[in-house]
């Protein structure tokens, strides 16, 4: 029998979100970002981030992971490379264009990305830098004036030509940028993002590449999930029907067995790329799957732990396949797999941040980039290299555990 943190079956889960806002994780604080005080300047210049931590530290450990200081030498590195490319308007430079199979089309190339240049601010703010202040506040300043310049009049997120990622992205970014700062601008921008995503849901209870697309895609839904959780943590309102349909989307996603055969070939413990097609499932998919429970308010069930077999055994042969050259399925696959190991804590956890963190202390460039061989670009790669590994520092809210 399913289990959940609220009851059984799906009406348990929805039992846990109650007048439009998410459970936190059992144990836990509420998850709002304090307004931080003037910021103690550390040792290289930087900035310490005023939230509460658990018990990670610099050089510390978390949830049974020492916190080295090759990881941290490795991040600082790649956030300084990151501050050396960017653009005077403040963005990064990415290849605007979509994937197709295993392959990415770019529609759109040497132009700032507001995707991307979104994931780079996160992980500055992850790397525990604020904006205006240290080493690295002027690169933020810089950031967050441009991701406000590509906010729509109807809230949409976008420039170029990017979609709804990069749109997610951004709504997350500047979630955690007002829970720092409370700084009414971005506020505003912030609440019509939201209020975007919200409008845009479909029928199904997820998103798509395109905003008001009659389907969906759990690699869409997770981004929109998350920016989501992220404005709700600091008060921004999201209506609990929004979270409830995407609840019903994720947990109809899941491949359970119920399917018989096709479910059994498929692979059991892992969630599907499409609802309706059962079309395919992946290491990234998965990753995004259970992440997506948890940002919804869902940290203990039967999908959840089958789809952590399910990470746990094919990680190798995924790094081997995608990790060597830096392909974007490798990124956002560890993007949310970091996310999904840290929540669910415990050996799993422990194993694997060792395994990636070896992995991409390994493949780091001597100038401080990781390799994007197929994707965006390398400010992706590297913004996605540095989040990883910030995971644990446990700086933000929407990665706290």
């Amino acid at each position: 029998m399913t289990k959940t943190s609220q009851g059984g079956g799906f009406q348990g889960r929805l039992a846990g979100l109650f007048g439009g806002l998410f459970l936190l994780s059992p144990g836990a604080a509420p998850l709002v970002a304090s307004i931080p005080g003037p910021a103690e300047p550390t040792p290289s210049g930087g900035a310490v981030v005023a939230v509460a931590q658990s018990d990670s530290s610099s050089r510390g450990t978390s949830f049974g992971v020492r916190i080295t200081e090759e990881q941290e030498a490795a991040t600082e590195k790649g956030l300084r490379w990151l501050a050396d490319h960017q653009n005077e308007d403040g963005s990064w430079t990415g290849n605007i264009g979509y994937k197709l199979n295993d392959r990415y089309r770019s529609t759109r190339d040497g132009d700032g990305h507001v995707g991307v240049t979104s994931l780079a601010g996160i992980a500055f703010l992850a790397g525990g830098h604020l904006p205006g202040r240290g080493l690295h506040g002027r690169t933020l300043d810089k950031c967050i004036d441009y991701v406000l310049s590509c906010v729509n009049d109807d809230g949409y997120i976008s420039r170029g030509g990017t979609r709804m990622y990069s749109h997610a992205f951004s709504t997350l970014f500047l979630a955690e940028v007002y829970g720092m700062s409370h700084r009414e601008d971005v506020r505003i921008r912030l609440q019509r993002a939201i209020d975007f995503i919200v409008a845009v849901q479909n029928d199904e209870g997820g998103w798509r590449y395109e905003p008001l697309a009659r389907d969906s895609d759990m690699s869409i839904v997770v981004c929109q999930v998350l920016a989501l959780r992220a404005a709700r943590n600091i008060g921004i309102r999201v209506p609990k029907s929004t979270v409830d349909k995407a609840i019903r989307y994720v947990v109809d996603s899941a491949v359970t067995g119920s399917g018989g055969q096709r479910d059994a070939w498929i692979g059991l413990g892992t969630f599907s790329y499409q609802r309706q097609a059962r079309s395919r499932t992946t290491f990234p998919l998965t990753a995004a799957g259970v992440t997506a429970l948890n940002g919804l308010g869902i940290y203990s069930d039967d999908l959840i732990d089958r789809g952590i077999d399910f990470l746990n055994a094919e990680m190798g042969r995924f790094n081997h396949q995608y990790g060597m050259n830096g392909h974007y399925f490798f990124w956002y696959g560890h993007y949310y797999g970091v996310q999904a190991m840290y929540t669910k804590g415990g050996s799993d956890w422990e194993n694997y941040f060792k395994e990636i963190r070896s992995f991409l202390l390994r493949h780091q460039q001597s100038d401080g980039r990781w390799r994007n061989g197929v994707g965006p670009g390398e400010a992706f790669s590297t913004a996605m290299a540095c989040l990883i590994l910030e995971i644990p520092y446990d700086f933000l809210p929407i990665f706290h555990r």
